[in-house]
């Protein structure tokens, strides 16, 4: 599998700030960081003062000085703006992400996750930022929940910041991808846990459904390898394997009968990550397809990367053409701990 390994970015000496630092993302995002540059500071914004306890215990001050904790909320311009004084590099990964929950309460999903977005694009060149790269998902192509769509306006902000910043001004793309496994609240521990209860049955939605599947190791060396990359707009999505939801209920439970309970209201069949629409500025390099905006005016076409994909292109979870087997699969779930909700 694709490890997305390189390029990598010039991050000794850098002052990083990473939104949503205590989620699953985030986590692993900072540690990577820690332990394989020599950045100057990497600060954790959110807003849970416990999670940024037990990092803190995980990552004692006496090992790592360059880390700092901000109690902030992206809501919250003023405190962004605080948070990104003398930052260089911004990793925006703090959203509201379940789908039932953004259905439920539309306004907090609204607020957090595209008012929240505008708002890191105002701090973000109020504070002279060099580069933002924000995460996006598959369910920001073609959305049919709220999450999903305002994914997708949270995407179109932050490509369009790249007209009010200026030519030698901060530079915003985004990274979008699919289902990390094993991530907090997502369906592998999910399955653990009622494989550790000894349940009879293990519900999956549809038999037919299939998911882009990507490991959290992956996800943090893509972002920091489109970090490298990035020129200002792209929309970077990473080529990674496709897997069929009762297959990996078959791997995390081989001896457990699978219960179809439907699809969830807002859930799709299969994911997209790249629409028909989108393929007309979609170039694609070695390990990744790179979504241009079809109102670029900042990267002359001579000046990007990539090959251009056939006009009829969709990057669709049951037609791509690379799909876990059953021996993939059970080698990246031991390395994942089952034993223990995120």
């Amino acid at each position: 599998m694709n490890n997305f390994f390189d390029p990598q970015p010039q991050l000794d000496g850098k002052n990083i700030l990473v939104t949503g630092g205590t989620g699953s993302f985030g986590k692993a995002f900072v540690e990577t960081v820690l332990t394989s540059f020599k950045p100057k500071k990497v600060i954790i914004f959110s807003r849970d003062e416990l999670k940024q306890y037990e990092l803190a215990h995980k990552f004692p001050h006496e090992r790592f000085p360059q880390l700092r904790f901000f109690i902030g909320d992206i809501r919250d311009l003023p405190r962004l703006e605080m948070a990104m004084r003398d930052v260089e590099i911004v990793i925006h990964s703090a959203a509201l992400k379940h789908v039932p929950a953004a259905e439920y309460n539309p306004f907090e999903c609204i607020h957090t996750n595209v008012l929240g977005a505008e708002n890191i694009v105002q701090a973000a060149i109020r504070a002279d930022v060099d580069k933002v790269i924000a995460l996006s998902t598959d369910k920001a192509t073609n959305p049919t929940n709220l999450y999903g769509a305002s994914k997708l306006a949270a995407d179109k902000i932050f490509i369009a910041a790249n007209n009010l910043s200026g030519t030698d001004g901060t530079r915003f793309s985004v990274v979008r991808y699919g289902n990390v496994i094993g991530s907090r609240g997502s369906i592998v521990p999910f399955f653990a846990k009622l494989v550790r209860e000894k349940a009879d049955t293990i519900p999956i939605t549809d038999s037919r459904m299939t998911r882009f599947w990507i490991t959290l190791e992956q996800g943090v060396n893509f972002v920091l390898s489109s970090l490298a990359i990035m020129q200002r707009g792209e929309i970077f999505v990473p080529k990674i394997p496709s897997m069929n939801i009762g297959q990996l209920a078959n791997a995390i439970a081989p001896d457990i009968k699978q219960k179809v309970v439907g699809i969830r209201p807002g859930e799709k069949l299969h994911e997209v990550l790249i629409s028909k629409e989108d393929a007309r500025t979609t170039l694609e390099i070695d390990d990744r397809y790179i979504v241009h905006s079809a109102f670029n005016t900042w990267t002359p076409e001579s000046e990007r990367p990539g090959t251009p994909v056939d006009p009829e292109f969709v990057y669709e979870s049951d037609t791509n053409p690379e799909q876990f087997d059953d021996a993939e699969l059970k080698e990246i779930l031991s390395d994942i701990t089952l034993s223990n909700d995120d």
